[in-house]
């Protein structure tokens, strides 16, 4: 076997030092390049349902992590994992023409779907001084558990402690902190 240098050994160490910085500097320039390129989408389409695009973004982070073709265990589909029921109940709402269930893998649509559904359900649990753990809660476990929950609480403090499926209460806890820093 033959011996090399200490000099040859310190420059690839040296080198293989260098080329595993880079490949660690482009592997995070790759993730977030593919959260950010629904910017642009994310904001114009929150700013027509007056919710702030940080929080639609922060959801689809917890939803699919920014993957477009994700499929949830119950069939969710896409970033925002909506439903092909909330799709078609969207489009019917909208007088969208055509929709069939595979128009949710298309980013824009589903942004659209899944923000209109986060905006009606805001809407409907704005009695409420912070709503949105409250729809987040309906969004994730569907409208009639969330209103179980809310029976007697009195604040979203409250409503999140009276949520009894630990993934929901999670779901909760992980957009809030990702767009706000907590309930």
């Amino acid at each position: 076997m033959n011996k090399i240098s200490s000099k040859t050994a310190v420059k690839v160490i040296y080198w293989n030092g260098v080329a595993a910085i880079l490949i660690v500097c482009l592997a995070g320039i790759s993730i977030i390049r593919k959260i950010h390129q629904y910017d642009t989408l994310i904001v114009r389409i929150s700013r027509t349902h007056d919710i702030d695009p940080r929080l639609v973004a922060a959801m689809i982070w917890k939803e699919s992590r920014f993957r477009p073709h994700d499929v949830g265990k119950a069939g969710e589909i896409g970033l925002m994992q909506v439903t092909d029921v909330v799709g078609y109940e969207w489009a019917q709402a909208q007088n969208v023409k055509n929709f069939v269930k595979h128009d949710l893998f298309n980013p824009e649509t589903n942004i659209k779907v899944g923000t209109w559904y986060l905006a009606k359900a805001i809407n409907y649990w704005n009695r409420y001084s912070d709503a949105i753990p409250f729809a987040l809660a309906e969004y994730n476990a569907g409208r009639s558990n969330a209103k179980r929950w809310s029976k007697n609480a009195s604040d979203s403090i409250a409503f999140c402690e009276t949520i009894t499926y630990p993934t929901t209460k999670r779901y909760i806890k992980d957009i809030l902190e990702r767009y706000r820093g907590g309930i």
